[in-house]
């Protein structure tokens, strides 16, 4: 019986159909008890035996695969891959997809953080639960100009829903569709057009050595004065030293972040004690709809690889 292991957390509890359906192809499910990402040693303990993986943000690279003779597969239970080393998994033999089921989710977080930190949406609940009346003036997003940086599917579907608040929507993206563009009245502009004229700026790139702190320093101070920043992509592509600086000098009003240079976010981070920034815990995928989705796409992958078909979203 092939054993696979699945690193992603509250696998029986909120995939129970996917778990029923590699059981009836008589998989053994080993499950990530530790409701967070495992360490490598964790790893370590159980991946001799193991022969498929359906994988969430922990590490998998070179360290991992020379000690997984016989680990055929890597489905990763979500879009972002920046966790697994695709060269090295492809030089072991190993097989790599992912799950592209989560555009609708993150998109709606995205515009959440955006109403949040326009409108202190957090604070002003906590301030009023401890029996205090504060005021606070915020922003109409319908004010804003909104710019988009990258223009895959998220950020469409963000465009496409931000529609309905009649604002002014930008975008850049390295290779940008014109023609989705065009449909969803996006502006498709440099990236320093973006950074300087737009009110909001959403972050919507993949994690990679390019884009790497590629909102660094010089970046935020091409920003408009009292912009907000809005990250539900990757951490790494935001230098959080120079964001916390931007933001404790007001050149930005405020950002909202659920992705973090370190993750779980360190406790020491500075980011935390700041009051004009509104942080989620990397939940913009975290939905029902969602995960019902991804747990099949993964199951149905590694069922379609050890019964010999190619399965959906490889990558490498």
């Amino acid at each position: 019986m092939s054993k696979i292991l699945v690193t992603a957390t509250n696998y029986s509890i909120q995939c129970m159909k996917a778990k029923e359906l590699l059981q009836q192809h008589g998989y053994e499910i080993i499950e990530n008890t530790f409701g967070r990402p495992l360490t490598f040693t964790e790893i370590k303990d159980v991946i001799q035996d193991i022969d498929g993986v359906i994988a969430g943000v922990d590490t998998w690279d070179e360290n991992v695969f020379k000690i997984a003779p016989k680990l055929k597969i890597i489905s990763r239970f979500g879009v972002g891959v920046d966790n697994i080393d695709l060269v090295k998994a492809k030089q072991y033999g190993i097989t790599v997809t992912n799950a592209r089921g989560s555009t609708n989710a993150v998109a709606e977080l995205t515009i959440g953080l955006m109403l949040s930190v326009l409108r202190n949406i957090p604070r002003l609940d906590s301030s009023t639960r401890k029996g205090c009346w504060e005021r606070f003036v915020g922003c109409e997003l319908s004010t804003q100009k909104v710019g988009l940086i990258g223009f895959g599917n998220i950020a469409q579907s963000v465009a496409r829903k931000l529609k309905s608040f009649d604002v002014e929507i930008y975008a850049y993206d390295k290779y940008p569709d014109e023609n989705k563009a065009k449909e969803l009245d996006v502006k498709l502009v440099a990236f320093e057009q973006v950074l300087s004229e737009c009110d909001i700026v959403s972050l919507h790139l993949p994690s990679f050595k390019e884009t790497y702190h590629i909102i660094d320093e010089k970046v935020l101070n091409v920003m408009k004065d009292g912009a907000y920043l809005i990250n539900t992509a990757r951490g790494a592509i935001v230098d959080e030293k120079a964001l916390y600086n931007a933001l404790k000098s007001s050149k930005l009003t405020a950002a909202g972040l659920d992705v973090y240079e370190k993750e779980p976010v360190d406790m020491q981070n500075p980011l935390l004690q700041l009051k004009n920034v509104v942080l989620t815990p990397h939940t913009a995928a975290e939905t029902s709809e969602t995960i019902d989705k991804v747990s099949m796409i993964t199951a149905k992958a590694i069922i379609d690889y050890f019964n010999g078909k190619i399965p959906e979203n490889i990558l490498n």
